[in-house]
């Protein structure tokens, strides 16, 4: 992990939990740090707060990974203020709006889940790219925050639907799949974007307590959670073969 370089990074989904706590972390050793969030309110709200409590200086940009428009816009401000863009962490996550067996489950709420949580990382990634490999060599890396109930191979294991513990597994079929499709979309541009130079990586902080699940119990604090995905964030010229490469709480992971 090479810390010397001041990287231009963009954070999505960044106004609160993991997101925020990465923004933090990042800030705090001297990256130009952009906090994307979709509700521009509590986007600046975010950025407010790091700068009252923390003394931390970081951008706002606005930035719903759903919408082309605010996409563009995005880049566009990165752009005109940075010339290019070191580091694109797609962190923008929405979690299942019911919890149902999958077949109770119609489309709706995958369609739901997918629309953030999939294609709007493919929407943004297209359009961050060309400002990455505006970025200098060593440096350039894509980080897509995923999750370990992503992993078919663990899912398929008859052995965790055995816990009282993992039975929310069944009930979570809409978002697992989409972080499922997003590992698959992961393996692919990582192998494409490796030559140019951009490592792309998909990495899961482990269970956090966030406002994602509720606040749910028993799980990593945000930062706790961030410091997983930070060595990724800030890959350098020394880390050539970290790319395509799935982790979850610091240990390889399953595809």
């Amino acid at each position: 992990m090479s810390n010397s370089y001041t990287r231009v990074i963009l954070v999505t989904g960044a106004n609160t939990g993991i997101g925020f706590a990465l923004v933090k972390l990042l800030a705090k050793r001297g990256h130009t740090v952009y906090l994307g969030a979709r509700d521009e309110a509590k986007g600046k709200e975010a950025q407010a707060a790091l700068k009252k409590d923390h003394g931390l200086t970081v951008h706002f940009v606005q930035l719903d990974v759903t919408d082309h428009t605010s996409i563009d816009k995005a880049r566009d401000l990165i752009e005109q203020k940075e010339g290019h863009l070191d580091v694109l962490v797609n962190n923008a996550a929405v979690a299942n709006k019911e919890f149902l067996e999958p077949s109770r489950n119609d489309s709706t709420d995958h369609r739901h889940t997918f629309d953030t949580n999939f294609f709007g990382i493919i929407q943004s990634t297209s359009a961050f790219v060309p400002l990455i490999l505006k970025a200098p060599i060593g440096h350039r890396a894509i980080v897509n925050v995923t999750s370990g109930a992503g992993s078919n191979a663990y899912a398929a294991a008859e052995s965790r639907f055995m816990s009282p513990i993992n039975q929310w597994s069944y009930s979570c079929n809409a978002y697992s799949a989409s972080k499922a499709a997003l590992n698959s979309y992961t393996i692919a541009l990582a192998h494409e974007l490796i030559k140019e130079k951009i490592r792309v990586n998909a990495i899961c902080p482990g269970f956090v307590t966030s406002n994602l699940n509720n606040h749910a119990k028993g799980g990593k604090t945000t930062e706790e959670g961030a410091n997983y995905i930070l060595p990724w964030v800030l890959l350098g010229p020394e880390d050539d073969d970290k790319y395509c490469k799935y982790f979850s709480s610091g240990q390889p992971f399953p595809w």
